[in-house]
């Protein structure tokens, strides 16, 4: 991937007066969430125009993703662009969960996506992926209920955190990903209860995940992170040349890119859980940031608060890590593109796949 791009310009507009449009200029993301934003192109630029709002100037160059949040036109001339320069467009609906995106998929990746079809029916490749995708993610979930429980000592974490190490050590024995799918399942029912124990902030209360609609401001949290989280890993696995629609672990009846649900589940609680809880205990969010929609019973961030949690999340994105694939520290995005290259070469190359730890 590129270096990080900067452009001092586009900072000193947005600090004499903030977009409802976020543009992080360090990851090259444009995020479009103001409804009745237009973006078109003019000359080499992206052109961002909303009412009442100085037009905003973006040299297409530096554009790596846009993200388009609900009623935005995006004009021709902008998605040729779009496809001319492999800049992809992910489609989401209001509280963004994703509907669809565009790129240019050159024939160059035809030999991925066959040997990702021939995949499909490799059993043993299907189940070292999968387990690899479990292991990882109870790795790193219990990883982090031990680093949250070394001070609070909660009775209710430490039972949950030796059941999911019972977990671990039992997949080593399991030889079909149905079972692996169960193992995971369990987890989950370990982990979120044990998670919400370690919320200090008494304005917020968690015990169950409930994902379509979010029930409850933590919940609103975590699903908004994994969406912001699932589009990363989606960018990522096509801009690999791979293609998002062939999995291993996830699989349903509807044509959507299970392979983005696949390479996330080790990122989950790096990324999001302790963002989440971080956001929550040091009360940058409060309930007065949420709102509850009648038709569906769901519970969402406001529009104001939703624009906080995206630049709250790019820097989320930009922190330093250590990777065992690189001597120098990385940001979680590059991260995340190492662990895409990493399935690539298992899928070309045979080479055994190793989930992302987070040791600290």
């Amino acid at each position: 991937m590129n270096p990080p791009v900067c452009v001092e310009n586009i900072e000193s507009e947005s600090e004499q007066a903030p977009s409802r449009n976020t543009w992080n200029k360090d990851m090259a993301t444009i995020y479009l969430i103001e409804q009745g934003t237009a973006v078109y192109k003019e000359n080499l630029r992206f052109v961002i125009w909303v009412d009442d709002e100085p037009r905003k100037e973006i040299p297409i160059r530096e554009v790596e993703r846009i993200l388009v949040f609900g009623n935005i036109q995006v004009s021709t001339q902008a998605i040729h662009a779009c496809l001319q320069e492999q800049i992809l467009i992910l489609f989401l609906n209001l509280s963004g969960y994703y509907k669809g995106h565009l790129w240019n998929w050159e024939s160059s990746h035809q030999a991925n996506e066959l040997m990702q079809i021939e995949k499909r029916q490799d059993a043993a490749f299907q189940l070292q992926i999968s387990q690899a995708i479990v292991r990882g993610k109870l790795l790193n979930s219990k990883q982090l209920l031990l680093r949250l429980n070394r001070k609070r000592k909660v009775a209710e974490v430490a039972r949950a955190i030796a059941g999911i190490n019972s977990d671990i050590e039992a997949l080593a024995t399991v030889d079909n990903v149905d079972s692996l799918r169960g193992y995971e399942g369990i987890g989950a029912a370990r982990y979120f209860p044990a998670l919400g124990k370690l919320i200090a902030n008494p304005s917020f209360s968690f015990s169950l995940r409930h994902r379509q609609p979010p029930t409850d401001p933590v919940n609103s949290l975590l699903s908004f992170g994994y969406t912001l989280l699932f589009n990363n890993v989606l960018s990522l696995i096509v801009a690999e040349g791979l293609s998002p629609y062939f999995a291993n672990f996830h699989y349903g009846e509807d044509k959507k890119p299970y392979l983005a649900f696949d390479l996330m589940e080790e990122f989950r609680s790096p990324i999001v859980d302790s963002f989440v809880l971080k956001l929550i205990n040091n009360s940058i969010f409060k309930p007065t940031d949420f709102e509850r929609i009648v038709s569906t019973g769901g519970v969402y961030l406001s529009y104001g608060a939703r624009r906080e949690f995206i630049e709250q999340f790019e820097r989320r994105m930009n922190e330093q890590l250590s990777h065992p694939d690189l001597q120098s520290q990385v940001s979680y995005r590059e991260a995340i593109q190492l662990q895409v290259r990493r399935y690539k070469r298992s899928l070309v190359h045979g080479i055994i796949y190793e989930p992302f730890l987070r040791t600290t």
